[in-house]
């Protein structure tokens, strides 16, 4: 699809009246489903610092801006393409007893 052809189909949009939509075929939402809806994309960031080879970020900023974005939806495909891990119970540590004054010896 050409930018012309989106651009004159957005203007034709932007023209439209509520009124000339049809919404027959999209169930009306009541005050139920909102009072649970809740907003669950695009999930938290967390800022890190990483350690990339240069020419692989050289690569990724080579596109222009959202070098970031580039590098998280790479990681996502990666993460998503892998099968659902099993997560693993971690055996607490055993918890340090508190030491205990020896007596002293006699030399």
């Amino acid at each position: 699809m050409s930018k012309k052809s989106i651009k004159s189909d957005l203007a034709r949009l932007s023209r439209m009246k509520d009124s000339d939509i049809d919404y027959s075929d999209i169930p009306p939402l009541g005050t139920e489903f909102f009072k649970k809806a809740t907003v669950a994309w695009p999930p938290a960031k967390q800022q890190l610092t990483i350690r990339l080879d240069a020419d692989v970020l050289n690569w990724l900023r080579a596109n222009g801006k959202g070098y970031q974005t580039r590098i998280n939806r790479i990681l996502r495909a990666a993460m998503e393409s892998q099968p659902p891990r099993r997560t693993r119970y971690v055996t607490p540590a055993p918890k340090k007893r508190a030491r205990t004054r020896r007596a002293s010896r006699p030399a």
